[in-house]
């Protein structure tokens, strides 16, 4: 059994030699739990205050917790955080105000009206979109969100509608954000992204028409790049980055 411990978004790891480990024992006393879960075999809870100074655990945020973790591990951390945040958000039925419990590992009911719950995910979409250069040389449109905290580019992204289906989801985006027609789209991957709960879908897509026009209520910066002069681009854990590297790889 692991234990997932949590304070706030921090993540407990355990030190062994040069390398982490999610603990196989509780690394506090049962007393400082607060929620409690068993998700797929493990626990997972939250305690109220972080570790500190211990040899043996120290905290870290779950995002960096990718470069730290086997890959499995890193995805059973993000799944408890997701599940954790729910449960701290559904306290009450949204139907009836009543109190709801845990019926099932993932679903709660309510103690008054029976009403079933399920988390639910918020999906986006991200694309690369390609074209040709006036030269010959293939390039990519990438671009810097106002919600960047620094200053790496990134692929045009943003959430599903109701009503809509992942494909017009992209052409619907892109053409606000960039003013830019696309074709050839082709689906990529997914990937969960436990920031609070999401799921990014992500896709290809060809040049079809247009100037960019940035809406720039969402993003400061875009442009096209070919592969020798890219700009600062996102990190390795992002199925961005994945989209990118695997059009590198292709050139």
């Amino acid at each position: 059994m692991k234990y997932f411990v949590f304070c706030q978004t921090d993540l407990v790891l355990e030190k062994v030699g040069d390398s982490y480990q999610i603990p196989q024992e509780p690394p506090v006393e049962t007393k400082a739990w607060t929620t409690v879960m068993n998700i797929d075999g493990n626990k997972a809870y939250r305690i109220d205050q972080p570790i500190m100074g211990s040899e043996r655990y120290e905290m870290c945020p779950l995002r960096q917790s990718y470069y730290k973790l086997p890959e499995s591990d890193y995805l059973q951390a993000g799944k408890c955080q997701e599940l954790l945040y729910w449960d701290q958000n559904t306290r009450f039925c949204g139907v009836c105000g009543g109190p709801m419990h845990f019926d099932t590992p993932i679903s709660k009911k309510c103690d008054h009206c029976g009403k079933e719950w399920w988390p639910q995910l918020a999906i986006a979409i991200i694309v690369l979109i390609r074209r040709q250069s006036h030269d010959g040389r293939e390039e990519v449109l990438l671009v810097h969100a106002n919600s960047f905290r620094d200053n790496h580019y990134g692929l045009v992204a943003g959430f599903v509608e109701t009503g809509e289906t992942l494909e017009e989801a992209v052409h619907r985006e892109v053409m606000e954000e960039t003013g830019l027609h696309i074709k050839n789209l082709r689906y990529f991957a997914s990937q969960p992204w436990p920031y609070p709960c999401g799921l990014m879908v992500g896709f290809t897509a060809d040049y079809d028409g247009g100037k960019i026009h940035l809406q720039r209520s969402e993003l400061s910066k875009g442009s096209w790049f070919d592969r020798d002069h890219l700009p600062h681009i996102p990190e390795k854990l992002s199925i961005a980055r994945h989209l990118i590297d695997d059009w590198l790889e292709k050139q």
